[in-house]
């Protein structure tokens, strides 16, 4: 139990909670354990709880009806997943899979309901974060409808640069391990296309490749060659979803 509490009250978005709001949430919710590449859920799953990453990394993604994936977003410890249980409960839209060895909290929807209620600054958190990864899909469906691979791929960089950057004397660090197969995933493109892009990209100075390692050289250049919506390819000043720093260690179970 004081696990779970301790995690719970490092997650950013609880931060507005006081003790009772984390005692609810608490008082139902289980811990579980995923080793690497298995499946936290599948689309047919009953979408009774919301989740909460511990520790690891998942992937969200759904499948072409000719098995082709399609990587919806990667979900860090500190995250929530599952959302959308919160307002339909039947089942799951996508499959979330634990691509590194992951430890998940479960949160029984309703008794996140119930503290959202009470708490409008986490409501409202919870919609924001419902929103930005729906424009993210919405992003990525308009990229795959109506942009050449190159800009597909300038697109999501920016983007990842964004979310998962790091700065580094020699440009911004993609701190998220992605193979070409991964990036292909998610630009609807194959491996072979992705690894010619990126070693072009690197050539024209952008981008400093390694294995499952990409620094953003010259973020400017990039956010110019990336369409409007004022994308600036660089970390955002303001904390990052997530947890927060503890000087507290974490308690063993």
């Amino acid at each position: 139990m004081e696990e779970r509490l301790w995690i719970l009250k490092r997650c950013q978005l609880f931060q507005s909670l006081e003790a009772e709001h984390f005692a609810l949430l608490e008082r139902r919710a289980r811990m579980r354990s995923f080793p690497k590449g298995s499946q936290v859920y599948l689309p047919s799953d009953s979408a009774e709880g919301v989740l909460l990453l511990a520790e690891g990394r998942i992937r969200l993604s759904s499948y072409t009806p000719d098995g082709k994936q399609a990587v919806l977003g990667f979900i860090e410890p500190g995250e929530l997943f599952g959302e959308l249980a919160l307002f339909d409960p039947r089942q799951r839209e996508e499959n979330a899979e634990a691509i590194l060895k992951s430890q998940v909290i479960w949160i029984p929807a309703d008794d996140l309901q119930i503290v959202m209620e009470r708490v409008p600054a986490l409501a409202f958190g919870v919609t924001r974060l419902i929103g930005f990864r729906r424009r993210r899909v919405e992003r990525r469906l308009k990229s795959l409808l109506f942009r050449s691979s190159r800009d597909r791929i300038l697109a999501l960089l920016c983007e990842l640069a964004e979310q998962y950057g790091r700065q580094e004397s020699g440009g911004v660090l993609i701190a998220l391990p992605l193979s070409h197969q991964d990036l292909a995933n998610i630009i609807g493109s194959t491996r072979e296309t992705v690894t010619v892009l990126l070693g072009e990209l690197q050539l024209e100075g952008l981008l400093q490749v390694g294995r499952k390692r990409i620094l953003v050289r010259a973020p400017a250049r990039l956010a110019a060659l990336v369409d409007g919506n004022g994308h600036s390819c660089e970390p955002p000043t303001e904390p990052a979803p997530g947890f927060k720093p503890v000087a507290a260690p974490r308690p063993v179970s």
